[in-house]
């Protein structure tokens, strides 16, 4: 199971998480998102995730307010691993703009949006299922997968936390799991015990 534990906004938090077993961790930059980081704080975070070798862990830069030719050049800037594209400010043709500078791009959407949900029909590597409201830490109908559920590389995002998220998995069936407030003590806060619970409940299902 592919675990990603997204909005990390210090160094501690990359070496928990890290320490922890998780496969990718997620750096946002946003206006509107209180785990929103400036550009140097998002640069001292990916070279610090770039730092833990041999245990490599993705960086993934999460924007959702960014002009997506303007969030690659920043992806290509910080030499991170990929860049999520999140919400309805990204259509298809957002997407090719980003590709033509930073090729190695995550989608994430919700069903709420009707997406099409074929991994990589935007050219994608990694395809997010989220809530309607992304970071709101609000669980959503699960069963709306029954028929739109992914094949191949997606996350089921939304709601997550250590307590739920292995029902979540058999629910849905997803190759991985990304969480961000269902880890948190406080809005853009991580619990760095809830980390841990979150990655072992993940890994264990």
């Amino acid at each position: 199971m592919f675990v990603k534990v997204c909005g990390l906004a210090t160094t501690a938090d990359i070496d928990v998480a890290v320490d922890a077993g998780a496969d990718a961790i997620g750096l946002v930059i946003s206006g509107t998102s209180v785990r929103g980081l400036d550009r140097d704080r998002a640069a001292t975070l990916a070279a610090h995730a770039r730092s833990h070798t041999p245990e490599r862990v993705l960086s993934v830069l999460v924007v959702n307010d960014t002009p997506a030719a303007e969030a690659a050049r920043l992806a290509r800037e910080l030499d991170v691993d990929a860049l999520q594209l999140h919400g309805p400010a990204y259509p298809e043709e957002a997407f090719a703009s980003a590709a033509a500078v930073f090729p190695r791009l995550w989608r994430a959407t919700s069903l709420k949006e009707r997406p099409d949900t074929r991994v990589g029909a935007y050219g994608e590597d990694v395809l997010l299922l989220d809530s309607p409201r992304a970071g709101s830490g609000a669980r959503w109908d699960l069963s709306l997968l029954t028929d739109a559920r992914p094949e191949g590389h997606w996350l089921l995002a939304g709601g997550l936390a250590p307590d739920n998220v292995a029902e979540a998995i058999a629910q849905a069936r997803p190759w991985g799991v990304d969480v961000s407030s269902g880890v948190e003590s406080a809005p853009g806060v991580k619990d760095h015990a809830r980390i841990r619970a979150f990655v072992t409940a993940a890994r264990t299902a």
